[in-house]
């Protein structure tokens, strides 16, 4: 993705599907210098309790597999884990809403597994990289990963900074890509009974 011109970059931000929807972003610009780990190194570089919970939704997957192989017998079983791994999300989900920095907090226009767009009241340079995270309250769960402006666009006195994500996790990517499916499952529920 580094090696792509600027229009390819916001073509492949269109590829993914996005939903309309604010959540709580960090975005904190960095300086031109700035070398962007690669996809192996990603990790490394990732606050703690981002690492703590992506290994915690691991271990739930990995746990629930084999049961799923037991039949009828496992199904309260596997409702009961379930619960109790909600239980812990939503634990996991305050640890990490503490990583939410005031200073650098902005607001979602729309996300998905490409990238997002935030609301800003300054403009930002396109092309110039920053590191984010993304806090989705509904989900439980939060993300980490680096991104670049694609566009910066002056609407009715604020800005629409699009960014496309350029080190992200698979499991995030995947995990932006699922709750954006299910706001908009939540969002058409909403309209059939209006």
């Amino acid at each position: 993705m580094d090696n792509l011109s600027l229009q390819q970059k916001q073509q492949q931000f269109h590829e993914f599907f996005t939903i309309k929807h604010a959540i709580k972003v960090n975005m904190l610009p960095l300086p031109d210098s700035f070398v962007l780990p690669s996809q192996a190194e990603l990790s490394e570089h990732m606050p703690y309790e981002f690492r703590v919970a992506c290994e915690v939704s691991g271990i739930e997957a990995n746990a629930l597999r084999p049961l799923r192989n037991l039949g009828e017998q496992a199904v309260e079983l596997v409702n009961y884990l379930k619960m109790q791994s909600r239980k812990i999300d939503l634990i996991m989900s305050i640890v990490l809403q503490h990583q939410d920095v005031a200073e650098n907090r902005y607001t979602s226009l729309e996300f998905g597994g490409g990238g997002v767009t935030l609301v800003s009241d300054t403009p930002v340079d396109v092309e110039s990289k920053a590191e984010l995270k993304l806090f989705l309250t509904e989900e439980a769960a939060a993300v980490f990963c680096y991104a670049e402006v694609i566009a910066c666009q002056a609407v009715d006195e604020q800005y629409h900074i699009s960014l496309i994500f350029n080190r992200i996790r698979e499991e995030d990517q995947e995990l932006l890509v699922r709750a954006s499916l299910h706001l908009q499952t939540q969002q058409l529920k909403k309209r059939r009974n209006t």
